[in-house]
């Protein structure tokens, strides 16, 4: 990968996009910046919008694009997808944009693209699966973003149940990027103790009794609370975006809940999931495995049968 022009290529212009543009730039992580989408008049004019703020911006190149910018991508990001119809079952939706997803996964692969493919197009851990199958290429270049949005929003509620910031606490949402995620609560720390040692041992001047359940039931739904007040969510997932670019584009080897396709790690195949990886220049480098404790376990064979039962139903 070139470091010295770090290229991204957006596939939608929508509000997740475009808002991923807005925070990547600001970011300085990429040297160029091109916005596709179907419209292409659409896409022309979320980069003017844009480019009419690069003087308070670190130096990029932002414009437009179409397919021939995939080929000297170092990562493509793909949020494009059909939205739900009126009558329509959900199966039929997701049949629908696994067909775009499809399309768009062998074109970048016909490009000759040596980059990563960032899946973001809901529901993403099949999406992903589907791209990866449709790529041909080896499972740690094609991700999703898997739970890196919904772990940012775990560490939150608990910062503000512990009165910690939300940056010194560690922990993971895995499985599914949906309903049936799971906190992974032997992973959660804060200072290096386990978070509920932290909260009960007086290390908190209070003493902290928080209910898990209800944690995880907020993290779950926080997606839902803010389609029902404001129609979609896009500036976070911008944000989280921005920072999986980042770890690929500076090769930093962070430790992030992504989705991919496993292949026997925490005994699971043929399945696209998110759990730790160590995300780098080229995708995932490495799958962080450990033995997890029983009901965690269960939690994410669960959501991975959950997951396989989506899939089968649209082949």
């Amino acid at each position: 990968m070139d470091q010295k022009k770090r290229k991204v290529t957006i596939v939608g212009a929508g509000a997740v996009g475009s808002t991923f543009a807005y925070a990547l730039a600001q970011s300085g992580f990429a040297d160029e910046i091109a916005i596709t989408d179907m419209n292409k008049n659409f896409a022309e004019g979320q980069a003017m919008d844009l480019v009419h703020g690069l003087p308070f911006l670190p130096q990029v190149d932002i414009h437009a694009g179409g397919q021939e910018d995939y080929h000297d991508s170092d990562i493509i990001v793909i949020t494009a997808g059909a939205k739900q119809q009126p009558g329509e079952t959900r199966i039929d939706l997701l049949k629908r944009n696994a067909a775009i997803i499809e399309t768009i996964a062998k074109d970048i692969a016909a490009s000759g693209c040596k980059g990563v493919m960032l899946l973001v197009s809901n529901p993403v851990d099949i999406l992903t699966k589907v791209a990866q199958e449709a790529s041909g290429w080896d499972c740690g270049r094609v991700i999703g973003s898997g739970t890196v949005l919904d772990t940012a929003r775990f560490r939150y509620v608990l910062s503000k149940e512990c009165d910690v910031d939300a940056r010194n606490i560690h922990g993971y949402i895995l499985g599914e990027h949906g309903d049936s995620e799971f906190a992974a609560w032997s992973m959660t720390s804060i200072a290096g103790r386990r978070v509920d040692e932290y909260c009960q041992s007086g290390s908190h001047k209070s003493g902290i009794h928080f209910d898990k359940e209800k944690i995880i039931d907020d993290v779950r739904h926080s997606a839902y609370h803010i389609i029902d007040y404001k129609g979609s969510t896009y500036f976070a997932v911008g944000l989280a975006l921005t920072r999986i670019a980042g770890a690929i584009l500076r090769n930093e080897r962070s430790i992030l809940s992504v989705s991919m396709t496993l292949n026997g790690e925490f005994g699971l195949k043929d399945v696209c999931l998110s759990v730790p990886c160590i995300v780098g220049r080229s995708g995932v480098e490495q799958i962080i495995e450990g033995e997890l404790p029983a009901d965690e376990q269960a939690a994410l064979e669960s959501s991975a049968q959950r997951l396989k039962e989506a899939l089968a139903s649209i082949r």
